[in-house]
């Protein structure tokens, strides 16, 4: 197909003790030769969101040039255990690494629109994540204000979707009710990270969530950078490249043995995109 926007999903650098710098090498290298219009990173840039992690983070993040780069938190990007730089500035060692901008932001490219959503709560459910209606309602203004026309990709730490490892937590609080609202801004496609795990599936399988025509598709991508895959995942690495056509995109998910050198294909998986009138 003619490929109208290309973009590379990654997440969960973990930069600390579980990174692997080969495995970022490999991330740039891959970047390089496929040349994405976009690059997206949903959350996790850190273990335990020390500067110097995120000075690691920025190496990487720099290291993709002049391309536009979407980054959101993710629950590793606020401290777990400095329990007072919790509760009195969360964000502040993210803000040493993105500078002084909103947490939730909107980034526009030839063709999309793609709003990204901060799903870190550090005070409130740190581990899986919220996204508020005064969150929603930036979405949805974001997207009304934008070309009609144009992709419309949203990007969220916390997965929507059970995983399928059943060691990866409860997904995303209110995902039904999230979901069907995103749907009916018409959101193209959901990518995030936080499982560990490259999964692909669609709104129908959130339960309790309604059906939606075509259903709304929902990208996981696993852990890109580190040594913390998971299930199927385990002692891998993984992104994921979507070329977005006319009237639908093609995913094809990448992989990397810990121990290996470069991101190798997988076989890809298409969706028909939705239809605006």
């Amino acid at each position: 197909m003619s490929d109208r926007l290309t973009v590379l999903h990654t997440s969960d650098f973990q930069c600390g003790k579980p990174y692997l710098p080969e495995a970022a090498e490999a991330l740039l290298k891959l970047a390089e030769d496929i040349d994405p219009d976009v690059v997206i990173v949903s959350g996790d840039l850190t273990q335990r969101a020390k500067k110097r992690e995120f000075v690691t983070a920025r190496s990487i993040i720099d290291g993709f040039g002049a391309r536009p780069v979407v980054v959101t938190p993710g629950n590793h990007d606020v401290p777990l255990y400095r329990f007072w730089e919790r509760l009195f500035d969360p964000f502040g060692n993210w803000r040493s690494f993105a500078g002084e901008r909103a947490l939730d932001t909107v980034t526009m490219v030839d063709g999309a629109i793609i709003v990204s959503l901060n799903s870190a709560a550090p005070l409130r459910a740190i581990v899986n994540g919220r996204v508020d209606d005064c969150q929603v309602d930036f979405a949805r203004q974001a997207f009304e204000t934008g070309e009609r026309d144009a992709l419309r990709l949203l990007v969220v730490h916390h997965n929507f979707v059970p995983a399928p490892s059943k060691d990866a937590g409860r997904p995303l609080p209110r995902a039904a009710y999230l979901a069907r609202a995103f749907g009916d801004m018409g959101v193209d496609l959901i990518l995030g990270g936080h499982v560990h795990e490259t999964f692909m599936k669609v709104s129908e399988e959130i339960p309790e969530c309604p059906p939606q025509d075509p259903p709304l598709p929902i990208l996981a991508c696993g852990t890109t950078t580190s040594l913390r895959g998971r299930g199927s995942e385990d002692g891998w690495n993984s992104l994921s490249v979507l070329r977005f056509g006319e009237d639908d995109v093609e995913v094809t998910p990448y992989r990397r043995a810990v121990d290996g050198v470069a991101f190798e294909p997988m076989p890809s998986r298409s969706w028909r995109l939705r239809r605006r009138v």
